[in-house]
């Protein structure tokens, strides 16, 4: 029987960049498993809406040339989840792709399963029409037309499909999308450690070493057990403390001390966090409480339109010192310019106007006060198509270049950052799924490719 189970998380994002030795450090210090996420929400939907990662192939190589030699040598398990930042069916591929390079280019004999999570909007319509699907705060029900809409949808696996490609004699995982914590949860659970202290330690892991006093030396080894988990940071000059490790279940949850996964919910409420030595922390007290209904959440993305971007810098004091009558003046007058000049209405393009070093982050609840020194201003047009979208701005150009206060009696000169001034983005994306699907069994909406069923 396995009395405990260590999990090496040596970055928090695949192609992110960590020092070698901090991962040679986690195998000397007996690492199970090797489990590292691919992915995320947090850049915004276009990765999903376009499939496309936001790391550079590059990155990737360098991180996965590291793991896969780290994984050979220990002979241990590397799991990837939420690969090509968002787990699409092609991010999976990407990544597949990339590590069937590096396994010939150093002659490593691993087997490596990949888990697709891509949804088809035909069988969500028919989970929705038996009232399987639920939409989470904020969102609305969902209707049928949104799926249909969406570029991509990808479900969020737990642990369940990775146990099964472990199970089915994987040395390599990866995974479409999955939660952050499934990635590091799956092999400790599949080893029979407790499914409290295991959940606890994948939440706190799940982004390497941002859960010690410095998230730039390296990632950080989980010793799970019967009671708890231990955890350390691999770089020797860094440190996990009580506050440290506590304060990561403040990272991207709704409730500090409780977080759903799709087979129930990490409870943390009595957990105690204590300092083994001035580098480890020990945590005991966490739970697991089983949903009754299983649910896997739903991401998708669609296209909004098409965008193109302007970008001026503003530095006359008499400007900057009544920068929002100027922003107001801005507004009005593209508009006007707009219709008289292209024949558009408000229906048929959008626009927004984002005062950098004023208030473009926290627009109305900025506190500063007085005048900024100097500030630039981003124009984003949205429009149905490339060409109305890049038009618009064009219009909008001189008034970014001259455009006075209602006072001045002359005209200043601003300063574009790029020429041409106008920009084109492309595609824009938004996301248009929050919801929940119940399902019978947690694997039955992914596709696990075995070691034998593909070349690898």
């Amino acid at each position: 029987m396995t009395h405990e189970v260590r999990v090496l998380t040596p970055v928090g994002m695949l192609g992110a960049g960590f020092p070698p030795e901090t991962l040679t450090r986690g195998l000397e210090l007996g690492a199970d498993v090797i489990a590292v996420d691919g992915g995320s929400t947090d850049s915004g939907p276009y990765y999903l809406g376009s499939g496309i990662a936001k790391t550079a192939a590059a990155a990737v190589t360098r991180d996965m040339r590291l793991l896969l030699r780290a994984a050979a040598t220990a002979r241990i398990p590397l799991i990837i989840g939420s690969c090509g930042t968002s787990g699409t069916d092609s991010g999976v591929d990407w990544v597949a792709g990339i590590t069937r390079e590096i396994l010939a280019e150093e002659g490593l004999n691993l087997r490596v399963a990949t888990i697709y999570s891509e949804q088809q909007a035909t069988g969500l319509k028919e989970h929705l029409g038996q009232g399987r699907i639920h939409p989470l705060p904020p969102a609305a029900e969902l209707d049928p037309a949104t799926l249909e809409s969406c570029r991509h949808i990808v479900a969020m696996m737990g642990h369940e499909p990775i146990v099964a490609a472990l199970e089915g004699g994987a040395d390599v995982i990866l995974a479409g999308r999955a939660t952050d914590t499934a990635v590091a949860a799956a092999f400790p659970l599949l080893k029979g450690m407790p499914a409290g202290p295991t959940w606890h330690a994948a939440k706190i892991v799940e982004c390497g070493g941002q859960c010690t006093t410095n998230p730039r030396a390296g990632g950080v080894l989980a010793t799970i057990d019967a009671t708890g988990f231990t955890i350390e940071p691999l770089h020797p000059d860094n440190a996990c403390t009580p506050t440290s490790v506590a304060a990561h279940m403040l990272y991207e949850t709704v409730n500090p001390f409780s977080m759903r996964e799709p087979a129930g919910t990490i409870v943390v409420t009595d957990a105690t966090y204590h300092a083994l030595d001035d580098r480890r922390v020990r945590v005991e007290g966490s739970r697991f409480d089983l949903a009754e209904q299983y649910t896997v959440k739903l991401e998708g993305a669609r296209i909004t339109g098409y965008e193109t971007m302007s970008f001026t810098a503003i530095r006359d004091p008499h400007i900057l010192s009544q920068i929002d009558t100027w922003a107001a003046l801005l507004r009005r007058m593209i508009g006007e310019w707009v219709t008289d000049t292209l024949g558009l209405t408000s229906d048929e393009y959008a626009f927004d106007i984002r005062l950098y070093g004023h208030n473009a982050v926290l627009d109305a609840i900025e506190p500063a006060t007085g005048p900024p020194r100097e500030v630039g201003v981003m124009l984003l047009v949205n429009a149905a198509d490339q060409q109305t979208a890049t038009a618009v701005a064009k219009v909008a150009n001189p008034l970014m270049l001259h455009l006075p206060t209602p006072d001045m009696n002359y005209l200043p000169s601003l300063a574009f950052a790029t020429s041409p001034a106008e920009t084109e983005r492309g595609a824009a994306y938004e996301f248009v799924l929050n919801h929940v699907v119940d399902v019978d069994s947690p694997t039955a909406p992914f596709r696990i490719n075995l070691p034998e069923d593909t070349d690898a």
